[in-house]
């Protein structure tokens, strides 16, 4: 791969990091995908991230196990329960009881570990500040100061000044309407995503937060959600 333009893109399964590898792809990129079982309750969005790798030219995909419930700490990675039925105001205050804490710290910690090991300077994510998420590994601000310290602390970086390590985040000034209609401009099938913190074979719940910014997502664009879901279906 080391003559490749190659890029290491997070794929959770969920619409954001699809959208997110459609377009690191439209940009030119041949694609090594990133996955973690992590011990989160939705585990089933791995289920999504692999059958969105069976249906893209993928070069190679690592599933990375880990346990944060060791610490605990979210409601994904805990008994604590995932919080439901709450309003676009509620969550736009604080930050949610989903927020799994240094996750994208630890997951960008891993990407470049691997990028390193495949002589790759780019790397996705697909982190979005808008949309009411309120994590504070979401903003901006932390993927620059991640990005500066990725060119501080690798061997990669120190011997190739001028090639530095990059990462993208393409979608983290997006609303869901805005990724929902990039996704579809670039042939996404959002069938084959999970978004729902409560997820199962049977679908998605319809009622966490992740679930109403989606299904608000697809009502703004006119386009149905093609996930089944168990409750509020639309």
């Amino acid at each position: 791969m080391s003559n490749v333009k190659s890029a290491i893109v997070l794929l959770s399964g969920g619409l954001d990091s699809a959208t997110v590898l459609a377009i690191a792809q439209a940009q030119g990129f041949k694609i090594a995908a990133m996955s973690f079982c992590y011990g989160q309750r939705h585990k089933y969005e791995l289920k999504k991230a692999v059958d969105l790798v069976s249906l893209n030219k993928i070069l190679r995909h690592v599933i990375v196990d880990l346990d944060l419930r060791q610490f605990g700490g979210s409601a994904l990675t805990s008994d604590v329960a995932v919080p439901v039925d709450r309003t676009l105001e509620q969550m736009a205050h604080g930050i949610p009881l989903t927020y799994v804490p240094a996750r994208n710290t630890v997951f960008l910690s891993y990407a470049l570990a691997f990028a390193e090991t495949i002589d790759c300077k780019d790397i996705f994510i697909g982190v979005n500040a808008l949309d009411y998420a309120g994590y504070p590994d979401c903003r901006p601000e932390y993927i620059a100061a991640f990005e500066t310290m990725a060119n501080l602390a690798t061997k990669a970086a120190v011997e190739s000044s001028g090639n530095p390590i990059r990462i993208h985040t393409p979608v983290i000034s997006m609303t869901k309407e805005q990724i929902i209609r990039k996704g579809l401009e670039l042939g996404v099938d959002f069938a084959n995503t999970s978004s729902c913190y409560n997820a199962s074979e049977d679908g998605a719940c319809g009622r966490c937060d992740a679930c109403i910014l989606r299904i608000q997502g697809f009502k703004t664009v006119g386009v149905k959600d093609p996930v089944p879901y168990r409750s509020n279906e639309e």
